[in-house]
Formats: structure tokens, C-alpha cells, sequence
């Protein structure tokens, strides 16, 4: 099976079978995960801040750094690579405090909410999360057949 790697700040699709997309160490960075099952099109994005303002330069580099530029942009490679957007499955992950037990910055909080306020946005919403709490998550999705695949250092599950 080809994976592909997603890093901080990074997006990709795949439309190819028999092919994975990973993230790892989601800590109060989200993965936004889209599934197009007519076209077996997967797409992931692993966003680290809420809001490109703070850093134009660096939104206009890795613009899946941010939830403002880079959900949009997964959004616009879905679809054209034939996605429809009646038929995506959209998934959140991570999110979490970790390392801000004061909820000083409430990164996690604050990348979540500004990953559902713009699919809201474009008419979407997430069918299933697994956001919050204070442990990170690795992420996989398959293109074959959508199946998404969570895990920590203690166990795996899947939503």
C-alpha cells in the first residue's frame, strides 16, 4: 500500500487505490479529513493556526498551515479531481490541549471551531470528530474504501 505523508501545514488528495494519508502527532493541530466514496477521491489537511492573518507571507507558502487558506484550498483539489460536494464525508481530528493545561491559548479549541465555522461556510459540516481532551492522534485514511483510522501510543479506534 502507497502512503502519503501529510506534514504540519501540509494538504493532499489521492484518487489512486490501494493508497493511505497519514498525519501524526495531532496535538492542538486539527486534520480535516474529506471522503468522496463515488469517485474514491481522499483528501487531508493538518492545519497548526486558526487564522492566515497573523502570517500573510506564510499563508501564501504553505497555505494548509491555517484553517482559512488551507481548508478552501483542499476543498477546491477535491473538487477538481472530480469530488462532488453533495457526496463528501467530512471528518475533524485532534485539537487538543496539549501542553496548555491552563487553557492559556486554547489553540486546539480555536483551530476546531474555525475548521467548522468555514465548512459551514461552504454549505459542509463534519459527520463524525474526534476533537479535544489532551492526548495527540495519528490519522489515516485509505482511498479505497474511506476507512479512517485513529491511534495514540495506547490504542487505535476508528470513526
Amino acid at each position: 500500500m502507497k502512503r502519503i505523508d501529510i506534514g504540519i501545514g501540509d494538504l493532499n488528495i489521492s484518487k489512486d487505490s490501494d493508497t493511505v494519508l497519514k498525519t501524526y502527532a495531532l496535538g492542538s493541530c486539527v486534520a480535516i479529513v474529506i471522503y468522496e466514496p463515488i469517485h474514491r477521491i481522499a483528501g487531508m489537511v493538518h492545519v497548526a493556526l486558526p487564522d492566515s492573518g497573523i502570517n500573510k507571507a506564510k499563508s501564501e507558502s504553505k497555505p494548509g498551515y491555517f484553517v482559512d487558506t488551507g481548508v478552501p484550498l483542499l476543498l477546491d483539489m477535491m473538487s477538481k479531481s472530480g469530488a462532488l460536494k453533495n457526496k463528501l464525508i467530512i471528518k475533524l481530528i485532534g485539537g487538543a490541549s496539549v501542553l496548555d493545561d491552563k487553557g492559556t491559548f486554547d489553540i486546539g479549541k480555536r483551530n476546531y471551531l474555525a475548521a467548522k465555522k468555514i465548512l459551514w461556510k461552504y454549505g459542509l459540516g463534519a459527520i463524525a470528530e474526534d476533537v479535544g481532551g489532551s492526548i495527540s492522534r495519528t490519522v489515516a485514511i485509505t482511498t479505497d474504501d474511506g476507512e479512517l483510522t485513529i491511534s495514540n501510543a495506547r490504542k487505535t479506534w476508528r470513526i
